[in-house]
């Protein structure tokens, strides 16, 4: 009796040599719909699913491989002779090797204009059954969901098949299947709009394995979410310079967050160890950039710079002189790359500038288990500001309080930033208390101190970093709010005639 090779992809790349390959090997070929049209027209012969089963297609092809014929010779073990006796009586015949890839539900939910109805009709029932039956039974049964494993099943298959590489296959499938399965869970989550769902389903794709972690005796990789459409390190098109390394992916993408507050207008963000050391807006990309050096030029060095307009010719000549690590931006100029490919280790990236609104969640590990929130998207508008003090800010201290606010967001807590309207000054990060996390940004700052905003990302429990700031020649505070002890930072700003607003919301990041 043949062997029989059950096969029916929506990925068709290579279908065609591999089941040629399988009918040198002996093996009677069984097939569906598009699949079988495939073969067919590759000038192969291939039976049909209902000459096996004996049952048609019905409910428009929604029901077909779903057949006791079909799993019964895919689930059958071959050493068991009950299993075997049972087969017998009922004229069944087993099936030795599945090839099964799914309907592109993946690719069908990413398009913008999709309906439920479409993307539910692309979820696939009889291809995931028929994957499952086979990798379940995969001590017998050879199975295969992804194109690029055809070369290696059929040498496989030539040398008398090997039980090891029959369950990595297997591996393989059940992860496949997890992983499509997570897709239409999440797919679903966001169609009910449920919160704090009994079991949480994640999905994500492999970009590429790293050197290594944090530090050289960690490993490491880099997987990237299945259906992200907005700017991503992960959607990056890399064209120039160096691997990433798991450290450099941590710093882009703090950088790329900041850029994107500010897509209304040219903004240059500087990171370093996941904190910015500058951040400046100008009318030009090259101003921004100006700025945000300008901001610490000594910080910098060795960066992580985010531009949120093209790469001119100008900037290119700006970055060129410092060493930094990568510079991120929606697109570079043909003069602009020129410049910048003279550095072969640095990296370039470009990703669209673009938020994907639908990645309302941040998940971060914690041992045996994981924390859920939603991202932080608040923002502060001016009429959202409580001025109370008695001085009012002026029309451009409000600007620069805004700004500084929009930057201390993403400064690790307790977290201080100094600020103009256009460009941050000083930065205190993830300090143990505010008044070191004021310090730092102040001694930073030196002589720019004088005249500029603070922002802090949490309440004053105490009036001293007012004070501190008083004596820096800061003229105006934005903070949250919400202490018992506001009085007295309220006190300490009308004494030395600092205007303060509260917003009424924390920006804590651990």
């Amino acid at each position: 009796m043949k062997k029989r090779a059950l096969l029916s992809v929506s990925d068709k790349t290579g279908l065609v040599p591999f089941a040629k390959g399988l009918i040198e090997l002996g093996f009677e070929l069984i097939s569906t719909g598009g699949t079988l049209k495939a073969l067919h027209e590759g000038g192969l012969e291939a039976l049909q699913v209902s000459e096996i089963t004996g049952s048609d297609e019905i409910l428009d092809g929604r029901v077909k491989s779903l057949h006791p014929v079909i799993h019964g010779g895919l689930l059958a073990r071959r050493d068991n002779e009950n299993h075997m006796k049972q087969l017998a009586e009922r004229g069944m015949h087993l099936i030795d090797v599945v090839v099964v890839n799914l309907y592109p539900f993946k690719e069908t939910i990413k398009r913008p204009d999709v309906t439920e109805a479409e993307a539910i009709e692309n979820i696939d029932i009889g291809g995931p059954t028929m994957l499952r039956s086979a990798a379940k039974n995969f001590r017998d049964v050879t199975v295969v969901v992804d194109p690029t494993d055809y070369d290696r099943v059929l040498t496989s298959l030539q040398a008398g098949s090997d039980h090891e590489m029959r369950k990595q296959l297997a591996a393989k499938v059940f992860r496949h299947t997890a992983h499509y399965d997570s897709l239409i869970a999440e797919y679903f989550v966001t169609l009910t709009e449920e919160k704090d769902t009994e079991t949480l389903s994640l999905s994500y794709e492999l970009k590429q394995s790293l050197r290594y972690g944090e530090n050289p005796h960690q490993e490491a990789a880099f997987y990237e979410k299945a259906h992200y459409q907005g700017a991503s390190i992960a959607h990056c098109k890399q064209l120039n310079g160096k691997e990433l390394s798991y450290n450099n992916i941590q710093d882009a993408n703090a950088a790329l967050e900041i850029a994107l507050e500010f897509n209304e207008q040219p903004v240059a963000v500087a990171i370093k160890h996941m904190n910015p050391c500058g951040v400046g807006i100008g009318e030009t990309i090259e101003e921004a950039f100006g700025k945000a050096y300008d901001a610490d030029p000594i910080s910098i060095f060795g960066g992580i710079v985010a531009l949120n307009r093209e790469v001119n010719k100008a900037t290119a000549e700006q970055l060129k002189t410092i060493f930094l690590e990568i510079v991120i931006a929606p697109s570079f100029s043909e003069e602009a790359l020129a410049i910048l490919k003279e550095k072969p280790n640095l990296r370039l990236l470009e990703t669209a500038f673009i938020k994907d609104t639908s990645d309302k969640k941040k998940v971060v590990s914690v041992l045996g288990g994981l924390l859920v929130q939603d991202r932080d998207e608040g923002s502060i508008q001016l009429n959202d500001l409580d001025v109370v003090t008695d001085r009012q800010p002026t029309a451009e201290e409000l600007e620069a309080l805004l700004f500084g606010w929009r930057v201390v967001k993403h400064v690790k807590s307790n977290a201080i930033v100094l600020a103009t309207k256009d460009q941050t000054v000083g930065v205190g990060a993830g300090q143990m208390n505010r008044v070191g996390a004021a310090k730092i940004a102040i001694e930073q700052a030196n002589e720019k101190a004088k005249g500029a905003t603070l922002a802090s990302d949490a309440f004053f429990p105490m009036p001293d970093t007012v004070e501190n700031a008083a004596l820096s020649g800061i003229t105006a505070i934005i903070q949250p709010g919400g202490s018992k002890r506001d009085q007295e930072s309220i006190d300490m700003c009308n004494k030395h005639g600092i205007a303060m607003v509260m917003t009424k919301m924390r920006h804590f990041k651990h």
